[in-house]
């Protein structure tokens, strides 16, 4: 009697699982450990914001460039994102928007909030970027509760901005819109970066520019353009926010600098913190920097380099000195290999290409014995159903694939670990974790060295919301692939 099988067939990705990595074949990042730009439907956002609810609002602007942005977590990968959302009337080109957006997702510096994705969908405009965590250089030093920022974390942020622009300004984009101190925030591992958000203009026509007047470059006064002499005056005004402590109106600060009263400007907190020689120099810094004719401001090269003289204390982490609770998970992360990547993410169409390809490499033991049988008749059927669930498993037939495999098992004859870890992902792809992990601990018991099964006990914890035990399975995975790769190159 012959082996039969269910018709029921599960040939498509569950639509839970649907991410823009898996639908626009994206991969999950280019080496530099971000993301490449990917396209988010509307529907993956909205899910993402809790429908765009006002308490995942993390900053809004006023009636000049209605923008909102949110905190949001997306479901396909976990990772928690930040989502500007723009306001109906900006954009109305979907074309020159996605442009815009797909020219400054390219970029990518550790200097830099980066771009990761964006939504152009139902007339709704949407940018995605890495989420920092730690707030704006504006509440640090304008609304701090507990200790002002030092001298040494505001050269470095002033700094690491400066090589932000100077970066982007080598990669074709140089005009960043709106900079200000707002505009720096502060990473997991507390280092200073910059809002790609500032890349793209706040609307079509480039003239929103949200701060006072009194902070706006003169030139752009005359023409309502940007340029790149209106980013290095506009970056002055950062410098005299982390020399101050306040936010004061260049003419005011560059009245008192002719006068020499420059003393005045220093913040009272950095009193007996900082040299007189530093304060100077970084006020003639600032002060190039917002000189009224746009030509006699220094370039972003020249400013790098004078900030770079200014630096105090870089050998102390970023977290020690803006004073936060360093992010021991994140920083116990380890690196993972493109295969431990893909199993991290629930990539499920490399997964699944990774576990057609493995094709029973652990299994040589199982197989003999089962050559064995087959030789003498003894599991014939068997043998069957294990072929009928591997064509299925390869076609993505994941519930054809389950009750095949589960036949097999029930048969008696000698389980692979390869079957069960097949039967794991599709029972996760189905929607039982549970079942998947069970069936990724005994791939792991009956082939202890083999990676495989770890990572999939990783994707399957994932699935159940037990974080901390899914890294703990991708750290032993990895450390396996780690030791198997090195014993290869010995051989």
């Amino acid at each position: 009697m012959g082996a039969r099988c269910s018709k029921l067939s599960v040939c498509w990705w569950p639509p839970h699982f649907k991410s823009p990595m898996l639908e626009n074949g994206a991969a999950d990042d280019d080496g530099s450990g971000v993301p490449v730009f990917a396209e988010y439907s509307l529907d993956e956002l909205r899910a993402a914001t809790d429908g765009f609810a006002p308490d995942r609002i993390v900053s809004e602007h006023g009636e000049k460039a209605p923008n909102v942005v949110y905190r949001g977590t997306l479901f396909s990968s976990g990772r928690t994102v930040a989502i500007k959302r723009f306001g109906r009337s900006a954009w109305p080109d979907s074309r020159q928007f996605m442009d815009e957006a797909r020219a400054v997702g390219q970029l990518r510096s550790g200097r830099l909030a980066n771009l990761i994705g964006c939504c152009c969908e139902s007339g709704e405009r949407l940018l995605v970027a890495e989420f920092m965590p730690h707030e704006t250089l504006a509440k640090h030093l304008f609304h701090w509760e507990t200790n002002p920022l030092n001298w040494a974390m505001r050269m470095r942020a002033a700094l690491y901005v400066a090589q932000a622009l100077d970066y982007c300004s080598s990669k074709g984009r140089a005009l960043y819109h709106d900079l200000h101190a707002y505009r720096v925030v502060f990473d997991v591992d507390g280092n200073p970066r910059l809002s790609c958000f500032g890349l793209m203009k706040n609307s079509r026509d480039g003239k929103s520019y949200s701060t006072n007047l009194a902070f706006t470059p003169p030139e752009y006064l005359k023409t309502g353009r940007v340029s790149p002499e209106s980013v290095v005056y506009s970056f002055g005004t950062i410098l005299l926010d982390l020399l101050s402590g306040k936010h004061i109106p260049p003419s005011h600060a560059l009245d008192l600098i002719r006068g020499k009263n420059f003393l005045v400007l220093m913040d009272s907190c950095l009193e007996g913190h900082v040299s007189n020689s530093d304060g100077t120099d970084l006020m003639r810094l600032a002060s190039r920097c917002l000189q009224y004719e746009a030509r006699d401001r220094p370039n972003l090269r020249t400013v790098v380099s004078g900030l770079a003289s200014l630096q105090k204390d870089t050998s102390t982490p970023s977290h020690t000195l803006l004073g936060i609770q360093h992010d021991k998970k994140n920083a116990d992360r380890v690196s993972l290999s493109a295969i431990g990547k893909a199993f991290a993410r629930a990539d499920l169409n490399e997964v699944h290409e990774i576990l057609k390809d493995d094709a029973y490499n652990e299994d040589d033991t199982a197989n003999a014995e089962l050559s064995l049988q087959s030789w003498t008749g003894e599991v014939s059927e068997s043998l069957v159903v294990k072929r009928r669930a591997d064509n299925a498993f390869q076609s993505k037939d994941f519930v054809t694939a389950i009750e095949c495999y589960s036949r097999f098992v029930g048969s008696g004859a000698v389980v692979a670990p390869t079957m069960l870890a097949r039967r794991c992902f599709a029972y996760v792809v189905t929607g039982k974790p549970q079942e998947g992990l069970e069936d990724a601990k005994r791939a792991k018991d009956i082939a202890p060295e083999w990676p495989m099964g770890h990572y999939l006990q990783a994707m399957a914890l994932q699935n159940l919301g037990r974080e901390a035990e899914s890294q703990e399975a991708l750290r032993n995975g990895t450390a396996l692939e780690a030791e198997r790769n090195s014993r290869a190159r010995t051989v």
